[in-house]
């Protein structure tokens, strides 16, 4: 049986973020191109016109990531015997799930994260995060885990192990592929979990946000039950499809 926290610790190590910018298919070159290598390719495209930077907006830029690292990690799971893998909606919970009986059987929630690095006045690389990194939505699937909920692939119970990727990169505006120094985190989210929300205006549960705890695992609860004691009991708002959803689980 393969643990799936080495698994993906040991996939993560290999990867690389390989994205230059968007492609634009019309370019001012002749005709055929030909490159020595991946550095001289990229640099022809670049001065032919056919590479566009990716946004830098965070949450855009993250969006792309996310979407590279899933498919990086379920390509990964298709090489390894017995093991399956389901890749989740956009909005949802998981990014992925992986299961199948080279994981022991059962299903595994990942979740990708991806945080910018903070960056001083003077435009040096800080050692934390720019804004908290959100490890769950803290008011549905999480506060009640037995219930099913749109974009969730399943109940959150029912998962063996929850488990995040955590991308931390810097801004490099001058390049259009946007990130720098690319580095991926495996942990437990309670590991690196604070006692803090994530978003003063939505329910989110936010991690600590100094790279080193998140290395570390050194989040601000001692054991895993500590952590959801504290984030099941906490009082987050209940939108109103919430509340139709359990009174229609209620009335079965």
């Amino acid at each position: 049986m393969t643990d799936v926290e080495q698994w993906l610790r040991d996939q993560c190590a290999d990867y690389g973020w390989g994205l230059g910018g968007v492609f634009r298919s019309r370019g001012d070159h002749a005709w055929p191109l030909v490159a020595a290598d991946a550095e001289d390719l990229l640099a022809q495209l670049v001065a032919g016109g056919h590479i566009l930077p990716l946004p830098k907006e965070p949450a855009a830029l993250a969006n792309v990531l996310e979407v590279g690292i899933v498919s990086f990690l379920m390509d990964r799971a298709a090489d390894l015997p017995g093991a399956t893998a389901a890749r989740g909606t956009e909005r949802g919970y998981p990014d992925v799930e992986f299961g199948g009986e080279a994981f022991g059987g059962g299903f595994h929630a990942v979740d990708i994260k991806v945080a910018r690095r903070a960056v001083g006045a003077r435009g040096n690389p800080l050692p934390r995060t720019q804004s908290r990194i959100t490890l769950y939505t803290g008011n549905t699937y999480f506060r009640h885990p037995k219930i099913s909920f749109p974009g969730v692939m399943r109940p959150f119970a029912e998962y063996a192990s929850h488990l995040d990727v955590l991308g931390i990169y810097t801004l490099d505006e001058t390049a259009p592929g946007r990130v720098a120094d690319l580095e991926l985190i495996v942990q437990q989210p309670w590991r690196i979990a604070s006692r803090h929300r994530s978003s003063t205006t939505r329910e989110y549960i936010g991690a600590v946000d100094k790279i080193d705890d998140l290395r570390a695992g050194r989040g601000e609860f001692d054991t895993e039950a500590d952590f959801y004691s504290y984030w099941r009991r906490y009082p987050f708002k209940t939108a109103r499809a919430v509340e139709l959803l359990l009174a229609k689980e209620l009335d079965r």
